[in-house]
């Protein structure tokens, strides 16, 4: 399961929406081992394409040496699909190589402003796993229930 702030769905899919008619893609780094994404890193689609996406390579080797540096991993890897569904092309399959990361599509299909279809996908060996997504505005309780929320009496 997915679980991502309101904000950073947010920014991804005005990202998308400003980039219509062309794919947009980038990065949500979070903390190494927590699965949390938290840095939402827009990257410039180097294919310039309305069917396909390319991080540029000169981009992409600084944002992973900027995320060694800060102890981060890659997280959620999201892109859009303009004209299609939000689920992953042959394409995007044979390029997903960061088994531990989220991979979030969102189709501005239809471009017109509102909620567009906003989907996440584990994608390890070329298998494709649709998962759940869970919108929480904080971190601070997400994965507990309301009774783990401590007594302030």
């Amino acid at each position: 399961m997915l679980v991502i702030r309101k904000d950073l769905v947010d920014e991804i899919v005005a990202h998308a929406q400003r980039d219509h008619p062309l794919e947009a893609c980038g990065v949500i780094a979070g903390p190494e081992g927590s699965d949390r994404a938290e840095r939402f890193i827009p990257m410039l689609n180097a294919a310039g394409s309305e069917t396909f996406y390319e991080f540029e390579s000169g981009d992409l080797l600084r944002l992973y040496r900027d995320m060694d540096g800060r102890d981060e991993v890659p997280v959620v890897i999201y892109h859009s699909h303009t004209a299609t569904e939000a689920y992953p092309s042959r394409t995007d399959i044979s390029y997903a190589s960061e088994p531990d990361a989220h991979y979030v599509l969102v189709s501005t299909r239809d471009g017109q402003p509102g909620d567009p279809e906003f989907r996440s996908y584990r994608i390890v060996d070329g298998v494709v796993t649709e998962e759940p997504v869970e919108v929480v505005e904080s971190y601070m309780f997400s994965h507990t229930g309301a009774d783990d929320v401590p007594d302030c009496r």
